[in-house]
């Protein structure tokens, strides 16, 4: 497997700074106004910057939209169809269904991919009944409108050197029966992850659940074969470099002017390793959403990052090789009927 031979312009370097100082951004304002949920102020931004160099506002209106509809799609259900779970999970199917389609069609990749994730993550927790749904909707759109206006900042002072070149066009268009192969398989899977950490009460394994994720962003079982090895290589340098925050930091993780740096500094490290790679979700991106999450989520002043972070090491492998085995189950049985065969 080889990692980071891509060459770097100034413009993947005025990248990687961008990707870093949102990340800080999300995660310092969500702080300072003492929000809940963290983690979506700061990988969100992560998830914008890192996957789109060039911010736009068809990129924008995607990031926003997913954000809106998400937390209605999960309002919605959780109110009318909480204490039906069977109902539930049908419609969470469609919902998938329709979000990897998205994905699988191109243009509209971003809405899918953030709309994937969020609408898991966002269902799981809202079946707990300690949890504040109208808190946990509101956060994820308020992440979203401010990434939005993150990225836009990002991308002002800190400009891309040279204009880009656009990305080359496919070399032919996916067949139909190819997308709905990517649309069923990344469907079946994202409902069996959401059944998996219903069934058996996880809700303290966000790293696992979003892994579980991520690996379908490939949309095929050879992407998401690759993209393992390289997620769990991204969480092993993620969970380490929290350890070794954790160490300096000692007990003064509630002080954030400590903090922020060590974040930043973490941040850029990574965005250097995924520009450097050029492979979309890589284990340069693996780290960047690992650190998130630990940051984000489990880093305040009654708890430490050592156990978190051994523990999503432990929870992300297992939930690596489970993912990878339902991945090539789906693949094989989608391959036998010639309508939702992968091919080129």
């Amino acid at each position: 497997m080889r990692l980071w031979d891509h060459p770097l312009s100034e413009n993947d370097l005025r990248q990687s700074l961008r990707i870093a100082t949102g990340a800080v951004l999300g995660f310092t304002i969500s702080k300072l106004f003492g929000w809940n949920y963290g983690v979506f102020f700061t990988v969100t931004p992560v998830l914008l910057l890192g996957l789109a160099p060039v911010m736009n506002a068809h990129l924008a209106r995607q990031l926003v939209a997913s954000s809106v509809i998400c937390g209605l799609e999960v309002a919605l259900l959780s109110g009318l169809f909480g204490a039906h779970p069977g109902i539930m999970t049908l419609i969470a199917f469609g919902l998938f269904l329709y979000k990897f389609a998205c994905m699988s069609k191109g243009p509209l990749f971003l809405f899918g991919a953030n709309s994937v994730l969020s609408l898991s993550i966002m269902l799981h927790f809202a079946s707990y009944p300690g949890v504040d749904l109208n808190d946990l909707v509101i956060s994820n759109i308020l992440a979203g409108l401010l990434s939005v206006l993150i990225a836009y900042l990002a991308t002002f002072l800190i400009p891309d050197a040279s204009p880009r070149q656009p990305p080359p066009p496919p070399a032919e268009p996916k067949g139909s029966h190819r997308m709905r192969h990517e649309a069923l398989m990344g469907a079946t899977l994202a409902t069996l992850s959401f059944l998996v950490f219903q069934i058996f009460d996880l809700n303290d394994s966000m790293s696992a659940q979003a892994t579980t994720l991520l690996l379908l962003f490939p949309m095929h079982w050879n992407g998401a074969l690759g993209y393992a090895r390289k997620r769990a290589m991204g969480t092993l340098l993620g969970v380490a470099f929290g350890l070794l925050c954790q160490v300096i930091l000692y007990d003064w993780t509630g002080v954030l002017l400590l903090v922020i740096p060590l974040l930043w500094i973490g941040a850029l490290f990574f965005s250097y390793l995924h520009v450097k790679e050029s492979s979309g979700s890589g284990a340069g991106f693996g780290g960047l959403t690992t650190l998130g999450i630990l940051f984000g989520q489990y880093l305040s002043p009654t708890s430490d990052l050592v156990f978190s972070g051994l523990y999503r090491i432990s929870s992300i492998f297992f939930a690596i090789v489970v993912t990878l085995l339902a991945t090539y189950l789906v693949h094989r049985v989608l391959n036998q009927f010639a309508a939702t065969r992968f091919s080129h």
